[in-house]
């Protein structure tokens, strides 16, 4: 176990605030120097099918920004600790602040990986990892200078906002070494910035309740991103709908009676709100809601938080596994490492104790009738309660919900289908929760011994989904709730069923640190990247994934050539070059001609690559991989 050092023991930046009604509304971070504002609005996320790690928590030291006169302006001034997977799940809104209308060029972005937690999935269970760069030091602190498309930099107008999308990617920025013992990981940060448009991803805001005065069905918020406890980085606007789910110190609302509940809360109440951005035409954005969590509903003063997927149950006790844990502003025995107080940790496993008077509620579902009955194996959890911490370490040994909370929340699942019919489906379990079906013990899921889950046969309700047309064997990714424990069979609902072939698929391929990684590819422009399989620096990572399955690139078709290439794909491309080592950065392009005269600069014969990372869809037709994001990662220096 190692843990993050906490917000609570960084100085929160100065903030500037215009009144609403007897409420704080942020609107902007800067000295008294008049000028003329705009506002970039910052999310962070890689949505993808599945990642390498259960756990990635690092810091985010600080981001600026650089216009094309020079000038440096501070975007994020305060530390945030972040858990990069929940971003392969979830995006999330980060902040808000107004900044100086200008044409911004590049910007800098600082990952601090010396209190990190990485947590490799091996053998399908978590497992922590020591951190090492490529030096073979203990990792740090790095500052990767990012680049923006010189067509398309980031312009922040006067009275508007703007989407920036920053993007950690966890493939490219390094390596797990699973033959060390004890396990390590080498990380090189691969980051890259994009100018966005506000588009239908799904995004979280979390932050302060500000008032509901001003909004016609709705509130303002300030933003309080991550795990951070101390700051307020900018103002929002959230509009709901008679359809919108609340949750308010565990008591569920929908539409205007939500409103009501939330209306009555003390300002700065922490609260989140799940949805979509929505009108970026003025200086404070606007955002369209389909859940608000506020309250203890979404954390509290004086209990632990785990977020985690239950593993086992026996009894009124269950195990969490992958767990994020979130803790009160003030501990009486707050984690110590290194003679620092931490917080926002991770651990492979945490026992918690429920009973009858635990509050249970199902995310986005108002549902009635739940109780800690309803939580079962395989399932995702949000827990609050009392944790038994050690008194030396303050690691939680174990939690204590009895008079606590649990929030049920939507889990995915992978695995190839047996057979389907209408409303039914059986699959070969491969994952739930990212976790392979090893890290579970399945024992009095069912009505008997005999009906508990199965994963050779694990059973599915698809209600009005009919997955009788998909062929024996089609690999599916399902969204939704696990059956209440001793209620099997069916052993899970289904509230959506995805062949992988419509899924984002990935593809990595690395390079050895050898002089032959210096001219990886057989070809390459506009009209894509062939990659030299005959190659003698090429690793034995090479492949596409889809979900927790990998194809091997080696086994596909050798004509034509296997090309990955952004021809015929659709939305905006985002595509990079470059290391965190070297003085340039990484550049970013959004046009495939431009990524080519990039590529051509950076693979000048000294440059070694060290990963291509691509994300997209298969066109087995073809034999090449059509992607909206290419990453070439450059080794650093060893």
């Amino acid at each position: 176990m190692r843990v993050v050092r906490s917000q609570r023991t960084r100085l929160a930046r100065a903030w500037c605030a215009l009144l609403a009604g007897a409420a704080a509304l942020l609107v902007g971070c800067h000295s008294s120097t008049i000028f003329t504002p705009g506002t970039p609005v910052l999310t962070m996320g890689n949505t993808v099918n599945t990642s390498d790690f259960a756990g990635y928590v690092v810091n985010i030291d600080g981001i600026s920004l650089t216009d094309n006169n020079g000038n440096v302006i501070t975007l994020l001034g305060v530390s945030e600790t972040a858990d990069l997977v929940r971003l392969t799940h979830l995006s999330e809104l980060v902040e808000a602040p107004a900044v100086p209308a200008a044409t911004y060029v590049s910007a800098t972005v600082t990952i601090d990986y010396t209190y990190g937690i990485l947590s490799p999935i091996v053998n399908g269970v978590p497992t922590t990892a020591t951190i090492y760069d490529a030096s073979g030091a203990l990792a740090t602190s790095y500052s990767c200078v990012v680049t923006f498309d010189p067509a398309h930099p980031l312009v922040i107008t006067n009275q508007e906002s703007t989407r920036l999308q920053l993007d950690v990617d966890l493939a490219a920025s390094g390596s797990v070494n699973t033959s060390d013992s004890p396990l390590t990981v080498t990380v090189q940060p691969f980051i890259t910035l994009s100018v966005a448009p506000a588009d239908s991803t799904v995004l979280r805001a979390r932050g302060l309740f500000v008032t509901t005065q001003g909004v016609s069905s709705g509130f303002y918020m300030n933003l309080r991103p991550f795990y951070d406890e101390v700051s307020a980085l900018g103002a929002l606007v959230v509009n709901t709908t008679d359809k919108t789910y609340y949750n308010v110190n565990g008591v569920s609302y929908t539409g205007a009676a939500g409103v009501t509940a939330l209306a009555g809360q003390p300002v700065d109440t922490p609260m989140a709100a799940y949805g979509t951005l929505d009108n970026l035409s003025t200086i404070t954005p606007t955002f369209n809601a389909t859940a608000v969590y506020a309250g203890t509903s979404l954390e509290s003063e004086i209990a632990e938080y785990f977020t985690g997927i239950v593993s086992s149950r026996s009894g009124s006790t269950i195990n969490l596994r992958g767990v994020t844990y979130f803790p009160p502003p003030v501990l009486t025995y707050p984690p110590i490492v290194n003679g620092l107080a931490v917080s926002t940790a991770f651990y492979d496993n945490v026992p918690v104790t429920l009973a009858s008077s635990t509050v249970v509620s199902e995310d986005g579902v108002a549902a009635a009738g739940l109780s800690a009955d309803s939580i079962s194996v395989g399932q995702e959890i949000t827990v609050y309660g009392q944790a038994t911490l050690d008194t030396s370490t303050g690691q939680p040994l174990s939690l204590d919900a009895s008079s606590g909370q649990v929030r049920i929340s939507s889990t995915p699942i992978w695995g190839t289908l047996n057979s389907a019919s209408a409303g039914t489906a059986s699959l070969g379990l491969l994952s739930a929760g990212g976790l392979g079906p090893n890290a579970f013990n399945f024992a009095g899921t069912g009505t008997t011994s005999a009906n508990d889950a199965t994963p050779a046969n694990y059973l599915v309700s698809t209600g009005t989904l009919n997955e009788s047309a998909l062929a024996a064997g089609t690999l599916v990714q399902l969204n939704g709730i696990v059956t209440p424990f001793g209620s099997a069979p069916p052993d899970f609902t289904a509230t959506s069923v995805t062949p992988a072939s419509a899924t984002v698929q990935q593809v990595v391929i690395e390079w050895s640190n050898a002089a032959e990684a210096t001219a990886p590819f057989s070809s390459y422009g506009s009209a894509g990247i062939v990659v030299n399989l005959a190659n003698t620096a090429l690793s034995p990572i090479r492949y596409i994934r889809s979900g927790p399955t990998t194809v091997g690139v080696d086994s596909l078709p050798t004509s034509p050539a296997f090309t990955i290439t952004t021809m015929g794909a659709t939305g905006p491309l985002v595509l990079a070059v470059g290391s965190e080592a070297l003085t340039t950065g990484v550049s970013v392009f959004n046009t495939a001609a431009g990524f080519a005269t990039g590529l051509h600069t950076a693979l000048n014969g000294t440059n070694r690559v060290f990963r291509l990372v691509a994300y997209g869809q298969y066109d087995s037709a073809t034999n090449s991989f059509i992607a909206t994001r290419i990453y070439v990662a450059l080794q650093e220096s060893t």
